[in-house]
């Protein structure tokens, strides 16, 4: 175990704590099925990440693996296969929080597209249409480098028969990030089913970034 900061004590088991309640969120929301997904929170220069193997409704905050931004494991459980994932968005971005599923959704859009086409207005809140990380082995740093690669300019990607990731500055925002693609999926699939979709285009929704810029 390791000896919490005075000053940061508090911010790190808020964290570990977040971790467990967003787990449990993502199996309520039916995002993952068993030990599938894994979420993580950046405080300061220490990650606190879902442990590897456990279904979230059995894991506590005394689970949760504290790791240095490098990697090292400073206290809890094994963490997630999907660390270095994790850490090369810590690496690149501002990340407060990142929030990996398997949604149902996602998983199945991520086998037909290369980049999620814009079927709704909603994909600038994530900086543009999510693009789909090339297949790779879980848990493997070439995985982390095609999520990176895709996530360019993205807050959300999905990944090529797997799933979705999404990062934001808070927990809050990382989680709203990552079901909302899950729904932009959904509704591109439905939409599928009925016909040909319309999609936006990149002058609309360049329309749709001027019009939030000025609220």
């Amino acid at each position: 175990m390791i000896d919490e900061p005075h000053d940061g004590a508090s911010s790190l088991g808020e964290a570990k704590e977040t971790v467990v309640a967003l787990g449990r969120r993502l199996a309520a929301d039916r995002l993952v099925v068993g030990t599938a997904g894994n979420v993580s929170v950046r405080t300061g220069g220490l990650v606190a990440m879902s442990p590897s193997g456990i279904p979230f409704d059995e894991i506590d905050a005394a689970d949760v693996a504290v790791l240095g931004l490098d990697g090292t494991r400073l206290s809890g459980l094994a963490p997630s296969s999907e660390t270095p994932l994790h850490l090369a968005v810590y690496a690149r971005t501002d990340a407060g929080a990142v929030v990996h599923h398997h949604g149902l959704h996602s998983a199945a859009v991520s086998t037909v597209v290369d980049e999620l086409p814009a079927i709704h207005y909603y994909v600038t809140q994530l900086g543009g249409p999510p693009r789909v990380a090339r297949y790779a082995t879980y848990g493997t740093p070439e995985l982390a480098e095609s999520v990176d690669a895709a996530l360019a300019g993205r807050t959300a990607a999905l990944l090529q028969n797997h799933g979705a990731v999404a990062y934001g500055r808070t927990p809050a925002e990382a989680y709203a990030r990552a079901e909302l693609v899950e729904w932009l999926c959904a509704t591109w699939a439905t939409a599928s089913r009925l016909g040909s979709p319309r999609i936006l285009t990149e002058d609309e929704l360049a329309a749709v970034r001027e019009r939030a810029a000025q609220e």
